[in-house]
C-alpha cells in the first residue's frame, strides 16, 4: 500500500495503480523518430495505460498532440552524471513542449549549472506551474529531494549511481523504503520487465509503475528471445 499523504495535484493523481509505458528510442536506432515514439504511445493507449513518459522536445511535442494522457517528459543531454533534464534550461523547456511533469535528476550530485535541486526545483515551478518528477537512486536521493520541492519520486535511478547494486530486475526493497518514508507519491522505475514485477511494485507500496524497455524496445525484446534460443 502507498503511505504517501499529502494531497496529489492533477494530472498526477490519474496515474494512480496505473502503469506509465515509457516511449523511447536511443540514438541511432531505428524507431527514432517523434513519430515512431508517438505511435507507440498511441498503442500504448490502446492498452490501458494511464500516462506516458518521453524523451526529447520533438517527441513530447508530437505525443502531446497526439495522445491524451498525463505526459511525463525529459530531456537527456549526455550520457553520464546528470544527464537527465540536468539543467534549469533543460527543464524549462520540457514544460513548454507540452509535458504535464517534468522528469529530472533527482539524486544530490552537482547540476551541469550549478544550481542545486531546490533551487531548480523552484524556479521551474516559478516560470512554468509544471509538476515535478525527481528520478532517484536512493532513499536519501528521494527525501531530499521532497525536502527540494519534488511532487513525486522515481525508482529511476537505483543501481545506476553508487549507492544502490544494479539488480536484475526491479529494486523493490528501496522502493518499499522510499513509500515509507515520504508523504509523496513513488513511482517505481528501472528493470521491470513482467507483468508480475510491475504488480510486485504496487505491492511494495508504488502509486505508479513506469515500464519502458519491456513494452517499447523491440532490440531489447529480441535479444532476451534470440540468448534463450541460442542457449
Amino acid at each position: 500500500m502507498t503511505s504517501h499523504t499529502l494531497p496529489v495535484p492533477v494530472p498526477l493523481a490519474a496515474l494512480h495503480g496505473g502503469l506509465v509505458v515509457s516511449c523511447q528510442a536511443y540514438p541511432g536506432e531505428p524507431m527514432r523518430s517523434p513519430e515512431t515514439m508517438a505511435q507507440i504511445a498511441a498503442s500504448a493507449l490502446a492498452g490501458h495505460a494511464v500516462g506516458i513518459r518521453a524523451q526529447g522536445l520533438g517527441d513530447i511535442a508530437l505525443i502531446r498532440d497526439r495522445v491524451d494522457l498525463p505526459l511525463i517528459g525529459l530531456w537527456k543531454d549526455g550520457h553520464d552524471g546528470v544527464f537527465i533534464t540536468p539543467t534549469l534550461r533543460h527543464a524549462v523547456a520540457v514544460s513548454a513542449a507540452g509535458a504535464d511533469i517534468v522528469a529530472l535528476d533527482g539524486t544530490r550530485r552537482p547540476r551541469p549549472d550549478g544550481l542545486d535541486l531546490a533551487e531548480t526545483i523552484r524556479r521551474l515551478k516559478d516560470e512554468t506551474g509544471t509538476l515535478v518528477m525527481a528520478d532517484t537512486g536512493s532513499l536519501a536521493d528521494a527525501v531530499a529531494a521532497v525536502e527540494a520541492g519534488a511532487d513525486c519520486v522515481g525508482t529511476t535511478l537505483a543501481g545506476y549511481t553508487s549507492e544502490r547494486p544494479k539488480l536484475d530486475g526491479p529494486d523493490l526493497d528501496l522502493v518499499a523504503e522510499i513509500a515509507a518514508a515520504v508523504e509523496v507519491p513513488v513511482i517505481a522505475e528501472g528493470r521491470i520487465h513482467t507483468p508480475e514485477q510491475a504488480r510486485a511494485a504496487i505491492d511494495a507500496g508504488a502509486y505508479s509503475v513506469v515500464v519502458g524497455t519491456a513494452i517499447t524496445h523491440p532490440a531489447t525484446i529480441t535479444r532476451w528471445f534470440a540468448d534463450a534460443v541460442a542457449r
